[in-house]
């Protein structure tokens, strides 16, 4: 039975207030909600991103269950090594309790940098669990193009000039790649729906083997949007198709939410200054690709997929 709201408020926070991340930040909530799925007997492991940045500030830190801070491209082979660890010792008899491993990235650390060590951990089977807080681009460091950043995002890296209108490349699929590995579970989720994302998360650390979570967090700073917007944001981001709610368990696919009447997609980019270029006349066949690209895409999903009840 899904937990009721009073439920999960009651449940105990592993992540503390009191840490640095941007008003409106996406982030927080997500690890808040994934950490009470996990409970208090979790380790996690943090790439190097906003996240730990803004939580780990010597002498305070957020975090209420031991975390090891990472470097940029290694958080799934940290948390690779911390659970192959807890295997042997708990097969000495050095260990009694059951433990959760969990690591935390930005799109940068998991797309980019970290693919490798996300790789490495998916395919050697390690039971653990990956989250991707997906803002789109490098936004710790002053919001560079990653491989997660959607065609026509302007961005520090990639900025609208007479001839390129910002990221003229597709965002990298990595639920894709990540389904490429064969492991027990992985779902997309998105910070506005707590119910849906804890449920995954439920899901993820009770697999027999490896999961992946693809969360998209908003970053008001470098999207452009309003500190009180996220969860608005991230709304349209599912009801215009651009972020479908799906998973995929043992092989099959799922999903999860199917928007009863789909919105344009320009109503999910006109409140980010980052997409502002797109609405413009002389910028309309760019619209219409993305729209179109989303369009492809969410026809190629719905095909592999059934649909909850």
């Amino acid at each position: 039975m899904a937990v009721n709201i009073k439920e999960f408020a009651e449940m105990e926070n592993y992540f503390a207030p009191g840490h640095g991340s941007c008003s409106g930040c996406g982030f927080p909530m997500i690890v808040r909600t994934v950490l009470k799925a996990a409970g208090k007997n979790t380790v996690a492991s943090l790439a190097t991103g906003c996240l730990e940045v803004t939580s780990t500030q010597w002498p305070r830190s957020s975090w209420k269950i031991p975390c090891i801070h990472s470097l940029f491209e290694n958080a799934g082979a940290t948390i690779s090594g911390v659970e192959s660890a807890y295997k042997a010792l708990k097969k000495q008899g050095k260990i009694k309790n059951n433990i959760n491993f969990v690591a935390f990235a930005g799109d940068g650390g998991t797309y980019d940098i970290g693919l490798q060590s996300l790789s490495g951990m998916l395919e050697r089977g390690h039971k653990a669990v990956f989250v991707c807080y997906d803002n789109g681009a490098y936004q710790n460091t002053g919001n560079q193009r990653s491989s997660g950043t959607p065609y026509g995002a302007n961005t520090s890296t990639t900025p609208v000039g007479s001839v390129l209108k910002g990221n003229m490349l597709f965002r990298k699929d990595i639920v894709k790649v990540a389904a490429a590995h064969n492991i027990p579970y992985i779902a997309q989720a998105a910070v506005h729906n707590w119910q849906d994302l804890f449920e995954k998360a439920k899901k993820a650390f009770a697999a027999n083997g490896p999961a992946f979570l693809n969360v998209l967090s908003p970053c008001q700073l470098n999207w452009g949007t309003k500190t009180d917007m996220a969860i608005e944001i991230s709304k349209l981001a599912v009801n215009t198709k651009f972020w479908p709610l799906y998973e995929i368990e043992n092989g099959v696919w799922k999903l999860n939410y199917k928007p009863q009447n789909p919105l344009p997609l320009s109503e999910f980019l006109k409140h980010q200054k980052r997409f502002r270029h797109l609405l413009e006349p002389e910028n309309k066949i760019h619209l219409e690709k993305l729209q179109a690209y989303i369009d492809r895409e969410w026809e190629w999903l719905q095909k592999q997929c059934i649909t909850a009840e």
